[in-house]
Protein backbone atom coordinates (compact mmCIF):
# COMPACT_ATOMS: atom_id res chain seq x y z
CA UNK A 1 0.00 0.00 0.00
CA UNK A 2 0.87 3.37 -0.93
CA UNK A 3 -0.13 6.49 0.82
CA UNK A 4 -1.22 9.88 -1.09
CA UNK A 5 1.51 12.33 -1.52
CA UNK A 6 -1.72 14.21 0.32
CA UNK A 7 -1.24 12.16 3.44
CA UNK A 8 2.87 12.08 3.21
CA UNK A 9 3.09 16.03 3.05
CA UNK A 10 0.09 16.78 5.81
CA UNK A 11 2.71 14.22 8.28
CA UNK A 12 5.50 15.97 7.10
CA UNK A 13 3.77 19.68 8.22
CA UNK A 14 2.69 18.09 11.61
CA UNK A 15 6.86 16.54 12.04
CA UNK A 16 7.84 20.34 11.26
CA UNK A 17 5.45 21.99 13.69
CA UNK A 18 6.35 19.01 16.43
CA UNK A 19 9.89 20.37 16.31
CA UNK A 20 9.38 23.83 16.97
CA UNK A 21 8.36 25.57 20.35
CA UNK A 22 4.77 25.71 21.42
CA UNK A 23 4.59 28.95 20.82
CA UNK A 24 6.66 29.58 17.70
CA UNK A 25 4.95 30.16 14.11
CA UNK A 26 5.75 28.61 11.30
CA UNK A 27 4.68 29.52 7.78
CA UNK A 28 4.06 27.67 4.57
CA UNK A 29 7.15 28.87 2.93
CA UNK A 30 9.46 28.05 5.46
CA UNK A 31 7.93 24.30 5.44
CA UNK A 32 7.97 23.95 1.54
CA UNK A 33 11.77 24.97 1.16
CA UNK A 34 12.98 22.62 3.95
CA UNK A 35 11.09 20.16 2.40
CA UNK A 36 12.01 20.93 -0.65
CA UNK A 37 8.37 20.32 -1.89
CA UNK A 38 5.36 22.73 -3.35
CA UNK A 39 4.42 25.89 -1.14
CA UNK A 40 1.14 25.54 -3.24
CA UNK A 41 0.88 21.96 -2.54
CA UNK A 42 1.15 22.75 0.93
CA UNK A 43 -1.23 25.44 1.18
CA UNK A 44 -4.15 23.01 0.65
CA UNK A 45 -2.82 20.24 3.40
CA UNK A 46 -2.39 23.39 5.59
CA UNK A 47 -5.90 24.49 5.60
CA UNK A 48 -7.40 20.66 5.85
CA UNK A 49 -5.05 19.99 8.78
CA UNK A 50 -6.26 23.16 10.04
CA UNK A 51 -10.11 22.04 9.81
CA UNK A 52 -9.25 18.87 11.55
CA UNK A 53 -8.23 20.54 14.42
CA UNK A 54 -4.80 19.25 14.81
CA UNK A 55 -3.15 22.44 13.75
CA UNK A 56 -4.23 26.06 14.45
CA UNK A 57 -3.72 28.72 11.38
CA UNK A 58 -3.12 32.38 12.53
CA UNK A 59 -4.02 34.69 9.51
CA UNK A 60 -2.04 37.83 9.09
CA UNK A 61 0.79 39.69 9.55
CA UNK A 62 3.19 38.20 12.08
CA UNK A 63 0.48 34.63 11.54
CA UNK A 64 1.29 31.29 10.64
CA UNK A 65 0.87 28.17 12.05
CA UNK A 66 1.44 25.99 15.06
CA UNK A 67 0.27 22.38 16.38
CA UNK A 68 -3.01 22.85 18.07
CA UNK A 69 -2.46 19.66 19.80
CA UNK A 70 0.76 18.33 21.71
CA UNK A 71 2.22 15.99 20.01
CA UNK A 72 1.30 12.79 22.47
CA UNK A 73 -2.58 14.01 21.41
CA UNK A 74 -2.01 13.65 17.63
CA UNK A 75 -2.52 9.59 16.65
CA UNK A 76 -0.85 8.77 13.40
CA UNK A 77 -3.78 6.49 12.10
CA UNK A 78 -6.15 9.05 12.79
CA UNK A 79 -4.24 11.46 10.53
CA UNK A 80 -3.99 8.61 8.03
CA UNK A 81 -7.65 8.00 8.14
CA UNK A 82 -8.84 11.56 7.31
CA UNK A 83 -6.36 12.38 5.21
CA UNK A 84 -6.44 9.48 2.59
CA UNK A 85 -8.90 9.70 -0.25
CA UNK A 86 -9.77 5.68 0.10
CA UNK A 87 -8.46 2.80 1.06
CA UNK A 88 -9.45 0.73 -2.00
CA UNK A 89 -6.05 -1.53 -2.11
CA UNK A 90 -7.99 -3.32 -5.03
CA UNK A 91 -10.69 -2.90 -6.96
CA UNK A 92 -13.38 -4.86 -5.22
CA UNK A 93 -12.59 -3.12 -1.94
CA UNK A 94 -14.45 0.11 -4.04
CA UNK A 95 -18.42 1.15 -4.59
CA UNK A 96 -20.08 -0.51 -7.24
CA UNK A 97 -19.65 -2.93 -9.42
CA UNK A 98 -16.27 -5.16 -9.92
CA UNK A 99 -15.13 -5.83 -13.29
CA UNK A 100 -13.30 -8.69 -11.73
CA UNK A 101 -14.39 -12.42 -13.26
CA UNK A 102 -13.27 -13.85 -9.96
CA UNK A 103 -14.66 -11.28 -7.21
CA UNK A 104 -18.03 -13.65 -6.43
CA UNK A 105 -15.29 -16.04 -5.04
CA UNK A 106 -12.33 -14.89 -4.32
CA UNK A 107 -11.22 -15.07 -0.79
CA UNK A 108 -8.19 -12.60 -1.45
CA UNK A 109 -10.04 -9.70 -0.60
CA UNK A 110 -10.86 -11.05 2.94
CA UNK A 111 -6.94 -11.46 3.78
CA UNK A 112 -5.99 -7.85 2.19
CA UNK A 113 -9.07 -6.44 4.52
CA UNK A 114 -7.60 -7.75 7.47
CA UNK A 115 -3.88 -6.63 5.80
CA UNK A 116 -5.29 -3.31 5.68
CA UNK A 117 -6.61 -3.32 9.58
CA UNK A 118 -3.55 -4.94 10.50
CA UNK A 119 -1.52 -2.09 8.48
CA UNK A 120 -4.07 0.99 10.27
CA UNK A 121 -3.74 -0.83 14.02
CA UNK A 122 0.21 -0.37 13.49
CA UNK A 123 -0.33 3.44 12.99
CA UNK A 124 -2.65 3.89 15.93
CA UNK A 125 -0.24 2.63 18.43
CA UNK A 126 2.01 5.47 17.29
CA UNK A 127 1.31 9.39 18.09
CA UNK A 128 3.29 12.09 16.69
CA UNK A 129 5.97 11.97 19.78
CA UNK A 130 6.53 8.54 19.08
CA UNK A 131 8.09 9.91 15.69
CA UNK A 132 9.92 12.72 16.58
CA UNK A 133 11.89 11.27 19.56
CA UNK A 134 15.15 12.53 17.98
CA UNK A 135 14.31 16.60 17.70
CA UNK A 136 17.68 17.88 17.18
CA UNK A 137 18.46 15.01 14.25
CA UNK A 138 15.47 16.36 12.40
CA UNK A 139 15.95 19.80 12.99
CA UNK A 140 19.53 19.35 11.95
CA UNK A 141 18.54 17.42 8.82
CA UNK A 142 15.78 20.04 7.85
CA UNK A 143 17.88 23.03 8.25
CA UNK A 144 16.26 24.44 11.28
CA UNK A 145 18.87 25.11 13.59
CA UNK A 146 21.04 27.25 11.32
Amino acid sequence: MRLTNYTDYSLRVLIYLALKKPEELANITEIAEAYGISRNHLTKVIHELGKMGVIHTIRGRGGGIKLALAPEEINIGEVVRKTEDDFNIVECFSEGPSHCVISPVCGLKHVLNRALFAYLAVLDEYTLADIVKSPFDYRTLLGMDQ
